[in-house]
């Protein structure tokens, strides 16, 4: 026996380790498996509701489908009538009201093409490329007129086109004064051999022929006042805008544009 009470190993208690350990062991066991069975009760109520609204969803979403197939349906009158779209308007031959509207009177006797060579808008750009490698792969002379480097162009195209001041898109054809459309027209002439008809007719170019004067540009500078707009006047003494020339300072080539 110990002279000190609390070192007496009589008084200390002794637990068994089923009574010191698995009791509160199992206790927060069963806690922790109450709190996950009530979690996946939530998420499996949770998943039926948002199963329910996706299924709501889904069928209203098949109800309105069948309600505007059937407003969408025609009559049969309706269904016989022929439909007249752009394209259709666009691809026409030349006996379209719109190609009897838009003529040119002074190139009855030529390909003129309307289009620009700067490169600001790509699609533009390209179209116009498009456009000139087509009739140029047929050897026919052709009026290029650049409405970018003469604004008398671009005037004269919009006079014709009836647009007053509105934009006009780019490129237009017109062959033998009549108007034949734009980019997608004459690819689609093109592709169906009926451009080549339209181009009976016209004088063919040698292989390689390139103009001696201004490289196929279509312009030279202005020989009075050699592209500065500027001449001076001796009667009076003063300098003046040149009259023989565009903004640019520029002329047409009196040899390949006669």
């Amino acid at each position: 026996m110990s002279r000190f009470p609390f070192l007496n190993r009589s008084n200390t208690m002794h637990m068994t380790p089923s009574e010191s350990s698995q009791k509160p062991y199992s206790l927060e066991r069963s806690g922790s498996l109450r709190k996950f069975h009530n979690s996946v009760d939530s998420v499996k109520s949770a998943g039926s509701s948002l199963r329910g609204r996706m299924v709501k969803k889904l069928c209203n979403l098949f109800e309105t489908t069948k309600d505007s197939s059937k407003s969408s349906k025609l009559s049969p009158s309706e269904e016989s009538r022929p439909s007249r779209t752009k394209s259709n308007l666009s691809h026409s031959k030349g006996s379209d009201s719109s190609c009897a509207l838009f003529r040119l009177r002074e190139a009855k006797d030529r390909i003129v093409v309307y289009f620009t060579s700067l490169r600001g808008i790509r699609r533009t750009f390209e179209d116009c490329n498009a456009v000139l490698m087509i009739l140029k792969g047929f050897r026919v002379w052709v009026d290029e007129r650049d409405v970018s480097m003469d604004i008398a162009y671009r005037q004269e195209l919009q006079s014709v086109m009836m647009m007053g001041e509105k934009k006009v898109s780019l490129p237009q054809v017109f062959i033998r004064g009549k108007y034949i459309g734009g980019a997608d027209a004459i690819k689609h002439l093109f592709e169906c051999g009926e451009l080549g008809k339209l181009l009976e007719g016209f004088p063919k170019k040698k292989p390689g022929f390139v103009c001696e004067s201004c490289g196929d540009a279509r312009f030279v500078p202005c020989w009075d006042c050699s592209g500065s707009r500027k001449v001076f006047d001796e009667d009076e003494g003063l300098i003046k805008r040149c009259l023989e020339c565009n903004e640019n300072g520029l002329i047409r080539c009196p040899n390949c544009c006669s």
